[in-house]
């Protein structure tokens, strides 16, 4: 993977990097007014489907072989978006990390450079913890100003039909978005039984998905400023099913959902991201969600 400062956007693409296991790429660049995939490829046991290489903007999913990451499995991703070009990246169904008795973690490293006047949505499904399970994220989006970004970044709390509820041994996530050179979100998460029971009531509670919500950038202002306005205009309700912040971010929103299933986060998300349809020629999840 090109490390964070290794890649300057405009710049010749740099040579190809070493094919490691579980490493992948996604480049994308403005071509003849579309916006078009240059750069796809990854190794197992990461996948990189690309349904819609080309038009308003690219879709692409990632997968795994076996559906998920099993003991030791550590993957990667790299996205670059040149100069005005749009892409969507998304996931064919919720990463699943598998029960892991031995505790060799298992990881994922994204990192993205987006150019100005370019859009990442970068939505994949939640992670599904197992029982037993440890599972380490860190993602870093490196935005020129005028470039924007949304983000959907959501877990929970593991096979709850099996009696496996925040039975994971170990969950640990970053997010870091820089504009220029100045970090506007640096967010941390960690959740380990060492620390107290995960599903306690200052914890996981009785909720079973969470996911965070980044809206940033020119492209998506008025959705983020809707999204301020509806969630800041909301009566607190006792025990309620779906629980949401909201909170101004640089140019931009951040969301918080704690919801008691996946459904009702999934239908607030899609109801908010259903205006980014036209900038991505169709909505992604209109028959997923």
């Amino acid at each position: 993977m090109i490390a964070a400062a290794g890649y300057r956007l405009g710049a010749p693409p740099p040579p190809a990097p070493e094919f490691r296991p579980g490493s992948s790429r996604l480049g994308i660049r403005r071509v003849a007014g579309s916006s078009a995939v240059t750069t796809a490829y990854a190794t197992s046991p990461m996948k990189l489907l690309v349904p819609r290489p080309r038009g308003i903007s690219v879709w692409a999913y990632t997968s795994s072989f076996g559906g998920g990451l099993v003991a030791g499995d550590q993957t990667s991703l790299e996205i670059v978006v040149e100069p005005g070009a749009r892409v969507f990246v998304g996931t064919q169904a919720s990463s699943k990390v598998y029960h892991n008795r031995d505790l060799e973690p298992c990881g994922h490293q994204t990192t993205a450079h987006v150019g100005a006047g370019s859009l990442l949505v970068l939505a994949p499904d939640p992670a599904q913890l197992f029982a037993d399970s440890t599972y380490r994220q860190r993602q870093e989006f490196h935005l020129a100003p005028e470039a924007s970004l949304v983000l959907v970044d959501g877990f929970g709390s593991g096979r709850v039909a099996r009696g496996e509820r925040w039975d994971f041994n170990h969950y640990a996530s970053r997010n870091i978005i820089r504009v220029g050179d100045r970090t506007v979100m640096w967010d941390a998460l960690q959740l380990d039984p060492a620390d107290g029971g995960l599903s306690g009531p200052f914890r996981g509670g009785r909720y079973d998905s969470l996911t965070t919500l980044v809206v940033l950038g020119p492209a998506v202002r008025e959705i983020a400023l809707a999204i301020l306005a509806e969630v800041g205009a909301r009566p607190v309700e006792r025990r309620a099913a779906l629980i949401v912040s909201a909170s101004p971010l640089a140019d931009g929103a951040v969301v918080r959902l704690a919801g008691g299933g996946s459904e009702p986060v999934a239908r607030e998300l899609h109801r908010w991201l259903t205006p980014l349809g036209p900038l991505l020629g169709d909505e992604p999840w209109r028959r997923k969600w």
